[in-house]
């Protein structure tokens, strides 16, 4: 779905979501002026699009036990297909790894990983990532302070 079929109730639809998906349907449909009918197809309609993706709880990482936070950087060897993709194989297979983007510049990857301390950080590095074939060159830096971690992903206004 482009965003140019997407219209006002569609925007609204997804604003609301954003800032609370577990409203009910009939509270949905209150606050962006639609019948509840009408907000359920649209809503389904944007969910089989893949403009909704999926619905999360977020947990709070302190809360749970994994208090330190890295983003690393990661070089490979080669940049052959093969490369590549045994390196994203290999990132799926790993939940400390939160997050991993293909990036420009001089590095190749950069992750995001999670650790309940520095000593399981330092042992996620040296005995996951350093192993995995292909990776050639690992920077990490340590996370002092969240200052802001959102999901939030910005909205034109709706007419």
């Amino acid at each position: 779905m482009a965003t140019e079929t997407l219209d006002g109730f569609d925007w609204r639809i997804l604003a609301a979501l954003q800032d609370d998906a577990r409203m009910s349907n009939i509270a949905l449909a209150e606050r962006v002026l639609l019948s509840p009918s009408q907000c359920a197809r649209r809503l389904q309609r944007l969910e089989e699009a893949g403009v909704i993706r999926g619905y999360a709880a977020l947990l709070d990482p302190d809360r749970i036990g994994l208090s330190v936070a890295a983003y690393i950087s990661i070089t490979l060897e080669k940049h052959g297909a093969f490369t590549a993709e045994a390196f994203r194989e290999a990132v799926q297979r790993h939940p400390e790894i939160v997050e991993c983007c293909a990036v420009t510049g001089d590095a190749d990857y950069e992750l995001r990983v999670v650790a309940p301390d520095l000593k399981d950080l330092s042992r996620f590095i040296m005995d996951s990532l350093m192993r995995i074939d292909g990776v050639s060159a690992i920077r990490s830096r340590i996370v002092l302070d969240t200052i802001k971690d959102s999901r939030r992903l910005p909205l034109p206004p709706a007419p």
